[in-house]
Parts: C-alpha cells; structure tokens; sequence
C-alpha cells in the first residue's frame, strides 16, 4: 500500500472536472443551467447533484460528484476482507442525453474506494470509471475520434491500457438479454491497483489524465453534428434506443444496482435515465436503413482504431 492517501487530491480534482464539464456544456445552451442539489447522507457523506434539462442542445445531462464514507455496507459485506470495517468512496458520474439524434449520448464516471480496519489503516484502495459512446445513428468518423482519444490519455500512462480497458468495456456494457452491446464502447475499468509496471502515483495521474480526456472525446461531436436536421421519426427511433440504455441500467448496471441495494439516494442514482423513453412491442428497423446499420454494428465489438 502507498503511504500516502489519494482521497484529497482526488476528491478535490473531480470537484475541479464536474466545474470544468458543467460550463462547457452550459457554453453550448443560451438559456439552460444547471441547477445543484447537495446532499447528505446519513451514515456519512453526501454529494453535489447538478442536473440541466430542457436545453436546446442538451435535453437531460447530470454532473455527479459524491463522497461517502462509513461502517461496510451489506452489500459489501463478503467481498471484502473480514477485519474491514469501514470504507471510502468518493467519484464523478456523469450522464448526457441530446436533443438531437445525431448526437450520441455519453456517460463517463471516475472513482477511487478504499476500505480500512478497526485502527483506521487502509486495506484496500483501487480506482475505477471509464467513459463510453451510445450513438442512435452511426457516423464511424465520431467513433474513431472519441476512441482515439481515449486511446492517447491511456497510452500516457501504459499502452497496455487501451486494448485492455477498450476490451472491458464492449464486454461490460452489453445488453445480454438483446445480443447487443449499448453502444460503441469506450472505456472501462475497475480494481486498478498498482502493478510491477504501474506505481501508484502513476495511476493516480492516469485518473487525472483520463477525466481530463472526457471533454476531448465528447464536445467535438457535439459541436460538429447539433445543427444536423431531423425529423418525428428520426426522435421515436431516439426515443426507442433510449429504452435499451435503460434496460442495461436497470438489469446490468453494476453501480446502479449497488446503490439501489446500499440505501444509496435514489435521484441520484436514477438521474442517469432519459426524460423521454418509448418500447415499441416487437420493434425492427427496416432492412437496409442507417436504424439497421446501427443494430448490425453494435451486435459485435469493433475495432475502431483498425
């Protein structure tokens, strides 16, 4: 274990990021704000919920920064080690639904959790997060950019980085229940902890590094498909690709499904869903279409960077 402790320099960075990513989304709105909610929670800790709806870039995106702390949770209680008594956790959770269905939804989230004993000495303490790409209409250009520069804050680090986490990513953000993934991947990692070829404060650099990199990856699409036009039936298809990005958070979603399990607070943890869904009984886009192309392309991982 490192002697020294992350939590500060942490904690205080995606205090940094969540004011970093909120104005630069608010740039791209002439009237939407965001609005902040803190929160405390009782067995301790708390969080800044910040949420915009009804933007006219951005119809939903919610900016999360929590810090929680205290005895182990139940759900917990068996994956960690017996003489645990106690845990940290603090991260970013970020979720952006567009307007318009030429604009991917995007969600990243960045973590660090660690567990103590009884005399307060850390047990275990590793980083998590990632960040990924749920396009409704594929432009493969967007794809390459954004898993490029994902790419570059991982090879920073170590480019054994990329193809690992890159791989992680496809294999976790999958509607097993659809055979497909959610979109196009990104990122995604847990338990990173130090290694023979990555110091700690290296990785704690990388978490730096790979926050960072979200604003990057994400405004340039934005910026370069928002003005697109789009008609009723472009939305309805939006709206029914939403209802599978809630599926895979509902019966998947490993972070949800803790919260909800742990007492975590509900808004927050649902502030990740779409204002507007739809399920259509039995829905096929027609042969041929781009709506096809983009179910045919999400049924495997792709190599963007090939």
């Amino acid at each position: 274990m490192p002697e020294f402790e992350p939590r500060e320099r942490f904690f205080k960075f995606i205090r940094g990021l969540q004011d970093d990513i909120c104005k630069n989304l608010e740039a791209f709105e002439s009237q939407a704000r965001f609005i902040e909610d803190r929160w405390k929670r009782e067995e301790g800790g708390g969080g800044w919920t910040r949420v915009m709806s009804d933007g006219s870039v951005f119809e939903k995106a919610g900016v999360n920064v929590s810090e929680v702390y205290g005895p182990i949770p139940e759900a917990l209680k068996g994956q960690v080690a017996p003489d645990a008594t106690s845990f940290y956790a603090t991260g970013i959770s970020l979720v952006i639904h567009p307007v318009s269905p030429f604009v991917p939804t995007c969600h990243a989230n960045y973590r660090y959790f660690e567990i103590r004993n009884e005399q307060n000495m850390i047990l275990d303490q590793w980083f998590g997060g990632g960040s990924d790409l749920t396009p409704y209409y594929l432009f493969e250009e967007d794809a390459r950019h954004f898993h490029r520069e994902q790419k570059k804050a991982c090879d920073r680090t170590y480019p054994e980085f990329y193809p690992r986490f890159k791989k992680w990513c496809d294999e976790y953000f999958y509607n097993h229940h659809r055979n497909e993934a959610r979109g196009i991947g990104g990122t995604f990692f847990d338990h990173l902890k130090s290694t023979p070829e990555v110091s700690w404060e290296q990785l704690e650099n990388f978490m730096y590094d790979i926050g960072r990199s979200f604003l990057l990856s994400y405004l340039p699409i934005v910026k370069l498909r928002k003005e697109i036009a789009f008609n009723n039936d472009n939305k309805v298809w939006q709206e029914i690709r939403r209802g599978r990005y809630v599926e895979f958070n509902l019966i998947h979603d490993r972070g949800t499904l803790f919260g909800l399990k742990s007492n975590g607070r509900i808004e927050s943890i649902l502030m990740s869903l779409p204002p507007v869904v739809r399920w259509e009984y039995d829905h096929h886009p027609e042969p041929g279409s781009e709506e096809a192309r983009l179910v045919e392309r999400l049924e495997n991982p792709i190599d963007w960077l090939d």
